[in-house]
Order: C-alpha cells, then sequence, then structure tokens
C-alpha cells in the first residue's frame, strides 16, 4: 500500500485509539455526574446525532467539490475545539446537560462530513483490487481500538476522573490532523459543471442514487434497521449495567473491550472469506447472523455470570459485523461513481443518524414505561426481522445489478 494510505491509516488508528479510550464518555458524564435518568441518557444519544445529521445535510454537497484533505483536517480541529469544552465546563463548575447535548450534535455534523471526504479520498488514494483491503484494515483498527480503549478509559476515570477520556478523545483529534497534513498535498478539487452556487437537488444527489440502486437500496435499509437498534442498546445497557446491575465503570468497559477482539478476527478474515465465498453469499449468511445474538443482552445478570453473557452477545455481535462491514464499504464504493461518493457517503451516515436516533429515542421512552431490560428486549425481537430486507443477489463477477429482475433471479 501506498506511502499516502499507511498516513491515512495511521491518523485514523490514532483517532480510533482515542474514541476508543472515550467509549460512551457523554453517556457516562450523563449518568455520573449529572445523575441523568434513563429517557435523558437515551435522548442524549438520539438528539446529538440527529441534530448533527441534519446539520450536515447541506455538507455532502459541499464535500463533494472541494479537496477532501483540507476538509478532514478541518472537521478533526472542529470536533478537537468542541470536545474540548466539557473538560473546561467541568473544571468551572458549569457542566450541563444541554452543553452535552451541543457537543454530541456537533461532533456528530463534523463526523459525517469528515468520513464523506475521507471515502472520497480514498477511493482516489487506492487501487480497486486494493479497496477490500484497506476497509479491512480501517475496520480491524476500530476494533481493537475499543478492545483496548474502554478498559483503560475506565482505569483513568477511576484514578483521574469523569473528564480524563473527553481530553484524550479531543487530543486524537488534533493528532490525527497533524498525521492528514503530513501526507501532503494530492489532487485538485473536482469541478463544478453548473452554476457557481449549490443547487438545492444535490442535497438530495446521495439519496437519489441510494435508492435507484438496487443493491444498495436493499442494503441501505437493512442497514438503518440493524445499525439503528444495535445503537438504541447501548445508552439501555449503561443504565442496566451501572445503575441497576451495580457494575463498576471498569467492568462495563471490560464488557465491550473483550468481545472487540473478535473484530480483530471478522475483518483480518474479510478478504480471504469473500475471495473463497463470494460476496452474495457473505452478504445473505453473516448479515443475517447479526441479527439473531442481540437479544441475549436481555438476560444479562448481576455478578460474573452477567459480565460473561454480555461479553458472549457483544463478541458475536462483533466478529458478524467485522467481517460483513468492510465488505458493505467495499461494494458502496465500487457502485458509486467518483464524483458522487462525497455526497452517497454523506447520505448514508445521515440517515443513519436519524435511524440511530429514533430508535433510541423510541427506546428510551419504553426503558421508562418498562424498564431497560425489556427495551432491550423488545429492540433483539425487532432486529430479527432485518434479514428479509437483504436482497438475494448483488452482482455476478462485479457486474453491478441494473434491476429488481437481475436481483430476485
Amino acid at each position: 500500500m501506498s506511502r499516502g494510505f499507511r498516513l491515512l491509516w495511521a491518523s485514523y488508528a490514532v483517532s480510533a485509539y482515542g474514541s476508543g479510550l472515550g467509549f460512551g464518555a457523554l453517556p457516562l458524564l450523563a449518568v455520573l455526574v449529572l445523575h441523568a435518568p434513563p429517557a435523558q441518557v437515551s435522548l442524549l444519544s438520539a438528539v446529538g446525532p440527529a441534530v448533527g445529521a441534519l446539520l450536515a445535510v447541506p455538507l455532502g454537497p459541499w464535500v463533494e467539490y472541494r479537496r477532501k484533505r483540507p476538509v478532514m483536517i478541518a472537521m478533526d480541529v472542529a470536533r478537537f475545539a468542541a470536545m474540548m469544552t466539557i473538560p473546561i465546563a467541568y473544571a468551572l463548575g458549569r457542566l450541563s446537560f444541554a452543553q452535552l447535548l451541543v457537543v454530541s450534535a456537533a461532533v456528530a455534523a463534523a463526523k459525517i462530513a469528515f468520513n464523506a471526504a475521507s471515502g472520497a479520498y480514498l477511493k482516489s488514494l487506492v487501487r480497486p483490487d486494493e479497496l477490500l483491503v484497506a476497509n479491512a484494515r480501517f475496520e480491524s483498527t476500530l476494533w481493537s481500538s475499543i478492545a483496548v480503549g474502554p478498559p483503560l478509559g475506565g482505569a483513568a476515570i477511576g484514578v483521574f476522573g469523569p473528564v480524563t477520556t473527553v481530553v484524550a478523545d479531543a487530543l486524537s483529534y488534533l493528532l490525527s490532523a497533524l498525521g492528514i497534513v503530513a501526507i501532503g498535498s494530492r489532487g485538485e478539487a473536482p469541478r463544478r459543471t453548473g452554476a457557481g452556487r449549490m443547487r438545492a437537488g444535490e442535497l438530495l444527489d446521495g439519496w437519489r442514487h441510494i435508492l435507484t440502486h438496487p443493491g444498495l437500496r436493499a442494503l441501505f435499509a437493512n442497514q438503518m434497521l440493524v445499525g439503528g437498534l444495535i445503537m438504541a442498546t447501548e445508552p439501555l445497557l449503561a443504565v442496566l449495567l451501572l445503575r441497576q446491575l451495580g457494575f463498576p465503570p471498569w467492568q462495563f468497559g471490560l464488557a465491550f473491550a473483550v468481545p472487540c477482539l473478535g473484530g480483530l478476527v471478522g475483518s483480518r478474515l474479510a478478504g480471504r472469506v469473500v475471495a473463497r465465498y463470494g460476496r452474495n453469499r457473505i452478504i445473505r449468511i453473516v448479515g443475517a447472523l447479526r441479527a439473531v445474538w442481540l437479544i441475549g443482552l436481555a438476560f444479562v445478570g448481576p455478578g460474573l455470570a452477567g459480565l460473561a453473557t454480555v461479553m458472549a452477545v457483544e463478541f458475536a455481535i462483533i466478529i458478524s459485523m467485522s467481517l460483513y462491514n468492510p465488505v458493505l464499504a467495499t461494494y458502496r464504493l465500487e457502485q458509486t461513481p467518483p464524483e458522487r461518493v462525497a455526497r452517497t457517503l454523506s447520505a448514508w451516515s445521515i440517515s443513519s443518524g436519524v435511524s440511530i436516533a429514533a430508535c433510541t429515542a423510541l427506546g428510551g421512552l419504553l426503558a421508562d414505561l418498562a424498564g431497560p431490560r425489556a427495551a432491550i428486549a423488545v429492540a433483539g425481537l425487532l432486529i430479527i426481522a432485518s434479514p428479509l430486507l437483504l436482497p438475494r443477489r448483488l452482482e455476478r463477477d462485479g457486474a453491478p445489478v441494473t434491476s429488481m429482475t437481475t436481483m430476485a433471479r
């Protein structure tokens, strides 16, 4: 792989490990510092991504027609600045739930813009036959960061205080920006073929491409449901483990860190498994396997047995996701024209944020009425139906699907 990719990968690794240290930092602050009830914890996880997604709607076309490196650097710096307001407010005794909401929204919007720019930049940086390898390396780095970060973050919180991991996460964005600067200038901004001012129709171009492409449309619908339901359980599980079952923060971090070793296994196997069994089979089988484990979190109990249950369920989910995600990401890039990559990735991320926000908000309301365990059980039952949305066939030997008839054969 090229030097440019290695530097991009290193920048991603620094940011990912910082976010791993800060895993669940804002919900943890809401629970441990502000003593927020379950509905507010879910609101924090829902409103932030939702508002961030709305703010990011015009960013897709804006990113599309600009050089990607400066956009990525600017978004990293913006996330650093937003996150650093939290420890400052905490030190002054002025931290509030409203500030957590604002920071969550700002970080979510910047993340969407960064991901849109980095996806387009990656497609221009590596050869087409290297895309799956590159995406698998990013996926492997993500899960390794979550394996290492949360237990270290939980220990750091116990020793140095609740905002320690927020500072580490903020600094990781700054270091990521410096790494991207080191790549050097590559390529020019795409030329706008129309008027100088952004057209209203361009705001929807990403969704238009997804919804008119049979393979992407089916995978999009499936991903919105699966991602929304899985992420909706995160704040509910935090309340269940930390408050109702009395898990200390280090055990809470450990419960999510150890299973992430499965992410290393799945992502490392992605290239070989696709080469042996084909993309269609992996999408269908592994895509279905992601959905069958979540219900197990509803049966978590106290003590070591409960900790083991969380680890086993999360391990099964993560090994499936880490094998599936690079295949999906590669297919999405392959099926998207270069001039639409940023808008398509932006539309996908915005929709994902809205889906997660809606599912999380509904989960929080249900948890207030029936308790977090019941809300987790409902999410586990609903997600079992998600494999019905997966396409039967994407393509043969790299030929893109062009109609619903082809997909149904």
